[in-house]
């Protein structure tokens, strides 16, 4: 049996080339599975964990139909959005098509709370193919009059069961009901629950569901371990875990206790930094420089963290405060063993 490769599922071949330069030739089960019929243009709807490359599965059906169909980008009025729960998974799907829409000759940009709306408003005013958006920040700049939505083509719900859980399915509606009937879209979601499983209902037209690795289904290479510790002990073992070589995140319950925890490891010599919903997006962004460049290889979060943060080889992650309910130890513990690598888990 040979190998798919994307060219074989319908990739148009100025986006195979640069997945060839990127050193990416083998399509993930996800990929395989929904690339022939979002490319056909049919509504998808994907479960899968983080980790399963479904940030390809959409992007590249996405640019290949906006470039089939040929419309001009218009002031105002992008062709395509792409709906996600926090600002870091915005950029990071931002990031993540850029080189492909560059080849094409399209324009995208990030749309989310937190940093200045005028480099936004600016931007769509000149006229993008793309909004990668947060819903609140979309829906403010709507009102204002900075955005059209009766142009989209193509609309994509990523992370929809954390934007639920975040509260975000009212605006997701409100913004859903003023993209064309008829339209495109896709959703990508771990769990689908009531409140998803209505979105699907109400803006999915036949959908065809395609499941990878599903929510349920434990990570393969993942080792799980359960430390019985004295509270006075914590701090010590703590240490004494992430001065371990490689990436680690820490994950705790509070903002309180990313702050303190960070604090305390850094004072203890292990260089960490925390990543929460107090900090400005500036803070944010140096965080999370910071860990992917190594300058500090340990991570102290909160859950907002665990969701949809993409970063290569975290070897290890710590439940410093267990997690409220299963979900969260499943969405926290994704943040390894991710595409096949292997990964430890200590509660």
């Amino acid at each position: 049996m040979t190998t798919t490769n994307f060219a074989d599922l319908g990739v148009p071949s100025a986006l195979v080339s640069i997945l060839e330069k990127q050193g990416i030739t083998t399509p993930t089960p996800i990929q395989a599975a929904t690339l022939p019929d979002s490319l056909a243009g049919r509504d998808i709807l994907g479960r899968g964990r983080t980790g399963s490359g479904k940030t390809l599965a959409f992007v590249l059906p996405m640019l290949a139909r906006l470039a089939e169909s040929g419309q001009r980008r218009q002031s105002k009025r992008p062709r395509a959005l792409i709906l996600a729960p926090t600002r870091e998974l915005a950029t990071q799907i931002d990031e993540a098509l850029a080189p492909f829409a560059e080849v094409l000759g399209m324009r995208s940009r990030t749309v989310f709370g937190g940093v200045g709306q005028n480099p936004q408003v600016t931007a769509i005013g000149k006229g993008v193919d793309i909004v990668v958006a947060c819903p609140g920040r979309l829906e403010d700049l709507m009102s204002q009059g900075h955005v059209n939505l009766d142009s989209i083509e193509i609309t994509i719900l990523d992370e929809a069961d954390h934007m639920a859980d975040l509260g975000f399915l009212p605006v997701v509606k409100r913004i859903l009901d003023k993209t064309p009937r008829g339209s495109q879209r896709m959703l990508f979601s771990a769990t689908l629950d009531g409140a998803i499983n209505q979105i699907v209902k109400r803006y999915l037209e036949q959908p065809v569901t395609h499941e990878a690795d599903s929510a349920q289904s434990p990570v393969a290479k993942m080792t799980h371990h359960v430390l019985h510790i004295r509270a006075n002990d914590h701090l010590p073992v703590l240490t004494d875990l992430v001065a371990a070589p490689g990436r680690k995140v820490v994950f705790t319950r509070t903002k309180h206790r990313a702050k303190k925890m960070a604090r305390q490891l850094n004072s203890a010599g292990v260089p960490a930094v925390e990543l929460h919903g107090n900090l400005s997006q500036g803070a944010r962004t140096r965080t999370m420089d910071a860990f992917h460049s190594g300058t500090a290889q340990t991570l102290v979060a909160t859950d907002i963290a665990a969701r949809g943060i993409h970063v290569d080889d975290v070897s290890l992650v710590i439940h410093a405060d267990p997690p409220v309910e299963h979900k969260a130890y499943l969405h926290r513990s994704g943040r390894t063993a991710r595409a096949g690598a292997e990964g430890t888990v200590v509660t």
